[in-house]
């Protein structure tokens, strides 16, 4: 077997891509549906589950069964988690816009990206925090808080606290999302994950 095979198995990148392609096939079927494609605004609740369902899923991956094993490898590990978290955010990313037909710079495809990045780096620095198998769980309260908040008319204009909840060329929801994505990649990059008691 392959060291890539091995690395897959390890970090659960077969569960992680089925988690993608069930997350993408379920945006399109909502998106795609003759209310959500006319009407934009009908998008918004997508736009806060399908990024949450991905980014669980990378969280999870980010788990180091042996940690005493990849301290010994040859090439640097943070080369290794940078190019993990890349690799996968990108791909959520991809599958994810392209499941959101029509109005992309409104609610569609743009925004959707912009939240990947953003719970993706919530997730990531959770897992340094609280251990990857829980790093879903500050993206799941997070995001839900935004969401049932968001109809407050006093929150709506508070882009730091609902940006992922704002249309897709709003440009503070873009900042807040790249700050968490690059403070909390870096964070994962440069740490790893929190160090978790292994179920006898």
């Amino acid at each position: 077997m392959t060291s890539f095979a091995l690395y897959a198995r390890s970090r659960a990148l077969p569960t992680t891509l089925a988690a993608f392609a069930a997350a993408t096939l379920f945006t399109l079927w909502a998106a795609t549906r003759p209310e959500t494609y006319v009407d934009p605004q009908r998008r918004i609740p997508l736009l806060a589950l399908a990024p949450l369902l991905a980014t669980s899923a990378i969280g999870v991956s980010l788990h180091q069964y042996a940690q005493e094993l990849d301290r010994t490898a040859a090439r640097p590990w943070w080369r290794l988690r940078l190019a993990h978290l890349l690799a996968l955010t990108a791909l959520a990313a991809l599958l994810l816009a392209m499941a959101v037909p029509g109005h992309s710079q409104e609610f569609g495809a743009v925004a959707m990206v912009r939240n990947i990045l953003g719970a993706t780096g919530i997730t990531a620095a959770a897992a340094v925090l609280v251990g990857a198998r829980l790093s879903w769980l500050p993206t799941l309260l997070y995001f839900g808080a935004v969401f049932l908040s968001y109809s407050a008319p006093h929150l709506r204009t508070a882009t730091v606290w609902t940006w992922s909840m704002q249309p897709g060329p709003q440009r503070a929801a873009w900042a807040v999302a790249m700050t968490a994505f690059v403070v909390g990649g870096a964070l994962y990059v440069a740490v790893g994950t929190r160090r978790e008691r292994e179920r006898s």
